[in-house]
Parts: structure tokens; C-alpha cells; sequence
């Protein structure tokens, strides 16, 4: 789509920011249990951990700060929930709920590699 050739970069800035502003309601469903509430019984460490890089990692994504380092991690920490709570259930995410971990895990990882080209306080 030839159109579309000009708006690649708003485009890519909007999904980041997407991304950025859906994962920080997981960190805030965690600590806070808005905007629903957290079904998986008490935050332990390992999900105050999870629930820290959420809020604060989508927050930082979503404003385009840190960009690349942030969402490597997040990355990294969607790879790591998908085998810790997903991956040893069934081989495939549709059948053992973590599509969007791994999801999750691959936009972050195309965030990683872009930075926050534009429309963030990185800019590359």
C-alpha cells in the first residue's frame, strides 16, 4: 500500500505507544487491582518485580524514554512469564493462554530494535 509509505513512522510511534500505554494496566492491576481486579491471588516478589517493570517500563515506553534498554527487558520478562506459567502446559499458546505474553514478548523486542523514533523523548 504505497499510501501508507509516508506514515510508517507515526504509525510504528503509535503502535509503540499502544503497546507502552496496554502494558502499564497489567503493572497497575497488580499493585493496585484497577482497572480490574488481580485474579492470581497476593503479589509475591517475583510479581512486584513483573508489576514495577510493567507500570513503569510501559510508562517510559509509551513516552519514548529509555526506549530501547526499557523494552528489552520487558521483552526479556515477557519471555520469562510465558515459560514460567504458559509454556510447560501445552506447546501451543492458543491452548495454554499465553498468546499475549508472547505477543507482548515480540513487540517489545521490535520497540528494542526501532527506539522510540518519533514522537518520544528518545527520538532514536
Amino acid at each position: 500500500m504505497k499510501f501508507l509509505d509516508n506514515y510508517q513512522e507515526h504509525i510504528y510511534a503509535a503502535f509503540r505507544i499502544m503497546t507502552g500505554f496496554l502494558f502499564i494496566w497489567h503493572g497497575t492491576q497488580k499493585f493496585f487491582d484497577f482497572p480490574a481486579k488481580f485474579p492470581w491471588g497476593e503479589v509475591n516478589p517475583l510479581l512486584t518485580v513483573a508489576g514495577g517493570i510493567e507500570m513503569i517500563g510501559g510508562l517510559l515506553i509509551m513516552i519514548g524514554f529509555f526506549t530501547r534498554p526499557v523494552a528489552f527487558v520487558a521483552s526479556g520478562m515477557m519471555a520469562v512469564a510465558y515459560w514460567m506459567a504458559h509454556g510447560t502446559k501445552d506447546f501451543f499458546p492458543l491452548n495454554n493462554g499465553g498468546e499475549l505474553a508472547v505477543i507482548y514478548c515480540f513487540a517489545f523486542l521490535l520497540i528494542a530494535s526501532r527506539g522510540a523514533v518519533k514522537w518520544g523523548i528518545d527520538k532514536g
